[in-house]
């Protein structure tokens, strides 16, 4: 079988410390302590229906990481063809035991940053060498220790994998937000790890108190 694209040694979490989406020129000068206007880490960005974007439109998207560098986020409910079957085969893991559940789930297109690359959304536990914890329910990791965990069956009891991720340059997703482009909110693990894929939009507006299709039918309206 042709080997994916997908490497071993993945990006470690924290992405935004090493300012890889700022432009040159603009780290922070001795002195300066910038402080982001919005920190929407544990939130969901919920595409407006009127977005067109190719990308990101109907997307729910989990905020991981949010400073004065940029946004590192995780579209949750657009999942890709491969399975984590397929997707431990092109990376030379097998899944041991009986792991029926593991083996059919989808993989997400998690955004167009980096994406040939593995990205595991997962309720936190088990140290792994590469991983950011957002919450006491919620970590991310990028290290391929975690999937070896999964395959031995020693894996997170909840998680999301996902390929690639979303990154926004600083002010840029304000802009868009500003703009009506996304709906924010807290997020909620259960839409993250328990919901069914198609109905996390859905669900993830309802946290707001908003019925869907009141907001499809304004946006049909704008």
């Amino acid at each position: 079988m042709k080997k994916s694209k997908i490497g071993k040694t993945l990006p470690v979490p924290g992405l935004l410390q090493e300012d890889p989406l700022a432009p040159a020129g603009s780290a922070a000068t001795e002195g300066d302590s910038p402080v982001p206007q919005l920190n929407l880490a544990n939130h969901f960005l919920i595409a407006m229906p009127s977005m067109q974007d190719p990308v990101f439109g109907g997307t729910v998207v989990y905020v991981c990481e949010h400073n004065e560098n940029g946004v590192l986020g995780v579209v949750i409910n657009k999942p890709t063809d491969m399975t984590m079957q397929v997707l431990f085969e092109r990376i030379d893991l097998t899944l041991e035991g009986d792991q029926d559940s593991a083996v059919d789930q989808p993989v997400m297109f998690g955004g167009p940053v980096q994406d040939d690359r593995g990205f595991v959304l997962h309720t936190p536990g088990q140290r792994y060498s590469s991983s950011l914890t957002v919450t006491e329910e919620v970590a991310f990791t990028t290290s391929i220790d975690v999937l070896e965990a999964v395959a031995s069956g020693d894996g997170p009891p909840r998680m999301l994998v996902s390929i690639g991720y979303s990154g926004w340059s600083p002010g840029q997703l304000e802009d868009e937000i500003g703009r009506n482009g996304w709906l924010t909110v807290g997020a909620d693990p259960e839409i993250l790890f328990g919901v069914p894929i198609e109905q996390r939009y859905t669900a993830a507006i309802r946290l707001l108190g908003i019925d869907p299709l009141m907001l499809a039918s304004e946006a049909g309206h704008a």
